[in-house]
């Protein structure tokens, strides 16, 4: 048999193999499709849409206030987790979480009065559901290190309760909601 007439089976399995392994690299690389599974970043963000997120650009610079991330929870972020979903110590959290990046290295941040203060300036935030109704802080963001809050501050479990996220955490930005398609948005901010 030549080459010209090999076995289609052998092809498609071929075809098949080299299919698996780019969607593979793509997704463990480069680019991913997540969902939205909790109100936490209400209104920015609905319980069900879809997005795509990037891993690339976080590997030539760092995050930026406003931006809004994929990460690994650090494990503090266990007191969140309802009882019924009680998991020990050791065990690793397994979903990661989306927020929206407030605090940068070294920066100072606090929470009064419903407003967040960044070095003892006013943030202003025209993305949040609900002012907080909590106190937080004064606290210095750790180097490499970030600190994330959700946009419906009242229904979120992020740094205010947990701490910051360690830049090794993050897995990458939010960079288009791509369904549902009436709220098609690829700025996400």
């Amino acid at each position: 048999m030549n080459k010209e007439q090999q076995n289609p089976w052998i092809e498609g399995g071929k075809t098949l193999a080299l299919s698996l392994v780019l969607a593979l690299g793509i997704r463990s690389f480069i680019a991913e499709a997540r969902y939205i599974p909790s109100e936490s970043m209400l209104p920015t963000l609905e319980i069900n849409d879809r997005l795509i997120i990037e891993k690339v650009s976080y590997h030539f610079k760092t995050p930026k206030r406003g931006e809004i991330i994929v990460f690994t929870p650090p494990n503090t972020a266990k007191q969140c987790t309802p009882q019924r979903f009680a998991i020990d110590d050791n065990t690793p959290i397994k979903d990661a979480y989306i927020k929206r990046v407030i605090g940068l290295p070294g920066e100072e941040i606090r929470i009064e009065n419903g407003v967040v203060f960044v070095n003892n300036q006013a943030l202003s935030e025209n993305y949040i559901n609900n002012e907080p109704d909590y106190n937080f802080g004064p606290v210095v963001v750790p180097e490499s290190e970030y600190l994330v809050l959700g946009d419906n501050r009242m229904a979120s479990c992020d740094s205010h309760i947990w701490g910051s996220v360690p830049q090794e955490n993050i897995i990458g930005r939010a960079v288009v909601r791509f369904w549902p398609l009436n709220r098609l948005d690829a700025t996400l901010k």
